[in-house]
């Protein structure tokens, strides 16, 4: 398994990356985890958007699947698709369809999901599920909106992306005995942190200890965050390898 960082710049586009998107290809199928801003871009350096076998969303904020739109666009638009393209796969929170919509729409005459008929197939995430060689497994976490840790097995090996989310025993669950915990660090850690948000560098390390993993990389670091903080929040909790993500980065899962 190989993981591709599409961007990695937490809440919003930062200078030097795109917002939350990752390429994930396990034997031959290629999975889209998350399309935040600026990603579709990305993946069209690394990868023909024709041969993603399905996208997966952790949650619906705008950093985590605003350029859905330009991948519908593409599906839609495109003047020479592949002889015989079906609907792709999109594994997503309940209300993926209504939203992507609603966000696609220039008014409310369009704003229909009838849209993405024939082009995109939405599927209500559950606990596992096959796509193609992968196994795709998902844990419900804490966050202000539906979302979802998401977990690749392939082959013997496993990725854990947390998307995002503050302390949660999902994620520990989820990750136990993880090859690579693909997770959130967004902020150092202090008394004044919100709950139920995001996880700091010291809370990353931890839920990596907590589950075993072999190795921890940390991403959604914010432009307004000291990345290097949060790197050293981790490897002081966490004793395996740490590694702070980098956009266009690629990560041998093993």
């Amino acid at each position: 398994m190989r993981l591709v960082v599409l961007g990695c710049s937490g809440s919003g586009p930062g200078p030097d990356s795109p917002a939350s998107g990752y390429l994930v290809e396990a034997g031959t199928t290629r999975l889209a985890l998350d399309l935040g801003n600026g990603t579709f871009g990305a993946l069209q350096r690394v990868l023909d958007p024709w041969l993603l076998d399905a996208v997966v969303f952790s949650h619906l904020h705008p950093d985590h699947c605003a350029d859905f739109s330009a991948l519908s666009v593409w599906r839609r638009y495109h003047p020479s698709p592949p002889a015989g393209v079906g609907a792709l796969p999109v594994f997503a929170p309940a209300e993926a369809a209504e939203r992507f919509a609603a966000a696609y729409a220039p008014n409310a005459a369009q704003r229909t999901t009838a849209e993405f008929d024939g082009i995109l197939g939405f599927r209500t995430h559950v606990s596992e599920v096959a796509v193609g060689e992968a196994v795709l497994r998902t844990a419900a976490v804490d966050h202000p909106c539906e979302a979802y840790a998401l977990r690749v097995e392939h082959g013997g090996r496993s990725l854990v992306y947390s998307g995002d989310t503050g302390p949660c025993a999902g994620l520990v669950e989820l990750a136990r005995g993880a090859d690579v915990l693909l997770c959130e660090a967004s902020w150092p850690h202090s008394d004044a942190m919100p709950s139920g948000v995001h996880l700091s560098g010291r809370q990353a390390g931890e839920h990596a200890a907590a589950a075993g993993v072999g190795r921890l990389l940390l991403t959604h670091v914010p432009a307004w965050t000291d990345p290097q903080a949060v790197l050293a929040e981790a490897e002081a909790a966490f004793a395996g390898p740490v590694e702070l993500v980098r956009a266009g980065g690629e990560y041998e899962v093993s």
